[in-house]
């Protein structure tokens, strides 16, 4: 089978998570770089990339990548691009996205109307037809430039990665399906230690913990859009994937994990998307203010996303509660702390300098990653 190249995009900061994803489900690693990582492999590779990876945004089939300072040269590199062999005549196909980084060619309009027009004329001379109809499957077509390198790619995933099909209700702010998966993967839990979220707001952490720990793949309940690639995936490959994916999961895995949140209308939620995601079962969720968090139980995990003061008349109560946090801290005295916030102040009224600080960007915003690292249990017999 054919090999491609896929880029990857993924939050700043967790890059060498996703990196290990990659690594782990056996594929070769060609570049890695801010907020994404490319590997190489087949159709097959990129169908599991798309089911089995929980930290990327999206799978992108890279076409082509070519050095261009004028939109004459973008016009004739993109028309020298063999499109045929990923775009069929009744394809639909735009470029749905360019973004320019100290480059010449820097306006996303121009180079999105100049690319299409391109692509236009190379089919019409390989398909000997005038008009296209675009009645058939979307390509939808990415290109960044980059000090005047441009790179063009397919979009094969259609809706954003991080979209599991599982949250339907959500909190104010919610954490990302991608970033929390991210998060728990950062840490040394596994399904056999307790996890606490005493802010889970919708849940996304205790869920994304459930699915990793029953070995659930992160896609196997939505879509994919080169599902309908007709022209380039065959061989059953989506139905192949579905299928590994079934047969990894653990059917009777039994774990202790619970979300907390203050507020009784965002657990109900909570408890939808659980039920949603299959793994309310494997969840224990709970009205309850981090405060009253205890526990009699040694060597656990708390993982969460506390609030960090969006809105302007939040902040003034930020102290109190990153105390209260200090508290369960210091009561939990075995456990393991992994706090991402954006409030500058954490450790300070947590009472306690981290032992690892990480930078991660949830989007434009600049957080940290607190972790608190507790002691680890005593080895089993």
């Amino acid at each position: 089978m054919k090999k491609y190249e896929f880029i990857l995009p993924c939050h700043f900061g967790l890059e060498a998570v996703l990196k290990r994803e990659i690594t782990d489900l056996g594929y070769e690693i060609t570049n890695v770089d801010n907020g994404k990582v490319t590997f190489a492999g087949d159709l097959h590779a990129c169908a599991r990339a798309n089911m089995f990876l929980r930290t990327t945004e999206r799978v992108l089939l890279k076409v082509a990548s070519f050095k261009a300072e004028t939109f004459d040269e973008l016009f004739e590199k993109t028309k020298a691009i063999p499109w045929e062999e990923y775009i069929p005549k009744d394809g639909k196909f735009w470029v749905t996205k360019a973004n320019s980084v100290n480059s010449k060619l820097f306006s996303p309009s121009d180079i999105q109307s100049i690319m299409k027009k391109a692509i236009v004329e190379r089919m019409k001379s390989i398909y000997k037809i005038e008009w296209f109809e675009e009645s058939g499957s979307s390509y939808p077509l990415r290109v960044a430039i980059m000090k005047d390198e441009v790179t063009i790619s397919i979009d094969t995933s259609g809706e954003s990665l991080h979209r599991r099909g599982y949250r339907k209700l959500s909190s104010k702010a919610p954490i990302t399906e991608t970033l929390a998966a991210a998060l728990i993967m950062l840490t040394p839990w596994n399904k056999d230690r307790i996890l606490v979220d005493p802010f889970c707001g919708s849940g996304t952490i205790p869920i994304e913990a459930a699915l990793l720990g029953a070995r659930i793949a992160p896609g196997i309940q939505r879509s994919f859009l080169a599902e309908t690639w007709s022209n380039l995936f065959f061989d059953n490959i989506w139905s192949k994937v579905r299928e590994e994916a079934n047969d990894l999961r653990i059917s009777n895995v039994e774990m202790n994990i619970q979300g907390y949140d203050i507020d009784g209308d965002i657990i109900d939620s909570a408890r939808q998307n659980a039920k949603l995601a299959g793994v309310n079962h494997m969840i224990h969720f709970q009205q309850r203010q981090v405060s009253e968090l205890s526990s009699s139980k040694k060597y656990g995990f708390i993982i969460t996303n506390p609030p960090y003061g969006e809105r302007i008349e939040e902040r003034k109560n930020l102290p109190k509660l990153y105390s209260e946090i200090g508290d369960v801290c210091k009561a939990l005295d075995t456990w393991s702390f992994y706090i991402i916030t954006a409030y500058e102040d954490a450790e300070k009224h947590i009472g306690r300098k981290a032992d690892k600080n990480r930078k991660i960007y949830n989007g434009m915003m600049k957080t940290y990653l607190y972790q608190f690292i507790g002691p680890k249990p005593p080895k089993q017999r």
